[in-house]
């Protein structure tokens, strides 16, 4: 056998031994866990009525108090959604159209049904509530 042989084999052989491990390498398991530790300050009134709508339209992805579930949605209450980076605009657009995914591995976010601008309104004063209470402003 001369050095080529023995080269191309080693390659061949390193490269079945990579694509067997990554194939079968454990996939995550979802927990539904929160991803977040989320303080709840006292709300405002306004507060107060977005988090029920919140509860009601976003909180089964986005989990209690936009803490997020693991393997199910990302935390609202997270540096990534602050007012510089993600404006109340970005929430509504998502809200109404769905979202591309782009930072978080969750997949697209579908549109969310049945949910009207001021009632997203009142969902985003509650989730920037949360988020001043837990140091994103």
């Amino acid at each position: 056998m001369n050095w080529r042989t023995l080269v191309i084999a080693a390659v061949v052989v390193g490269s079945a031994l990579f694509i067997g491990r990554a194939l079968l390498a454990p996939t995550p398991t979802a927990t539904g866990e929160a991803m977040a530790s989320v303080v709840v300050p006292d709300l405002s009134p306004d507060a107060q009525a977005g988090e029920v709508l919140f509860n009601r339209s976003c909180a089964t992805c986005h989990g209690v108090n936009a803490a997020g579930q693991d393997g199910v949605a990302p935390p609202l209450v997270h540096k990534i959604y602050e007012p510089n980076h993600h404006g109340d605009a970005a929430f509504h657009l998502a809200a109404k159209n769905g979202a591309r995914a782009h930072h978080w591995q969750f997949g697209d976010m579908p549109p969310v049904e049945g949910i009207t601008d001021p009632e997203l309104e009142k969902v985003v004063g509650y989730v920037r509530e949360l988020q001043r209470a837990n140091g994103i402003n």
